[in-house]
């Protein structure tokens, strides 16, 4: 059983990041591991340490900073530690998808439930589960699941494509096309 960690331990070895720089390169850090904390994340993009909610967002987008995944589990990683939390489904959860239209066509651009912001493309492409659940990459193996209301605005957004197994409903951002989902015999 791995040894429990206290997370007033684990942010005081974050107190050199700027908070305006964004993620911290936690893919160039190997520390060692150094057991569990009871942190968890839940289904919803909440946090909780020992069951009960972490309610300091400016904390909650500190350990979001420095959350990694690897080999299927997550961790909060320090050049000093790498503590494993506990995670419900994905780590973020997109709450708002915003439009822009240029010359170029369409961008969208989600925002995470921690302040991330992402442009669909390529690099942060939008995907479906096994259960046609979206979900877009963030960073390096970190995913955030698309809310059912943002969902439901890209819905209203697609375009509708006939195929052979239905109506495919698709969003275009940036040339590049991401499939919403499919009704069967649309």
């Amino acid at each position: 059983m791995s040894k429990s960690v206290k997370p007033e331990h684990l942010s005081s070895s974050l107190q050199f990041l700027n908070k305006n720089r964004g993620p911290a390169p936690v893919h160039r850090w190997n520390p060692p591991f150094c057991g569990d904390i009871d942190i968890r994340i839940a289904y919803d993009g909440s946090w909780y340490y020992q069951g009960s909610p972490i309610a300091r967002e400016s904390l909650v987008r500190l350990f979001a900073s420095v959350l990694r995944r690897d080999d299927d589990h997550y961790y909060l990683v320090t050049p000093a530690e790498k503590v494993r939390i506990q995670v419900e489904d994905v780590p973020f959860v997109v709450i708002r998808a915003d439009v822009c239209i240029d010359s170029m066509g369409p961008e969208y651009r989600f925002t995470t439930n921690v302040g991330d912001e992402v442009l669909l493309s390529s690099e942060h492409p939008l995907f479906l589960s096994e259960d046609s659940i979206p979900y877009i990459k963030v960073r390096d193996r970190l995913n955030a699941r698309i809310n059912r209301n943002v969902y439901y605005q890209l819905i209203e957004q697609a375009t509708e494509v006939q195929t052979e197994e239905g109506t495919a409903l698709t969003i275009c951002s940036q040339g590049q096309d991401y499939l919403l989902g499919v009704v069967e015999g649309g």
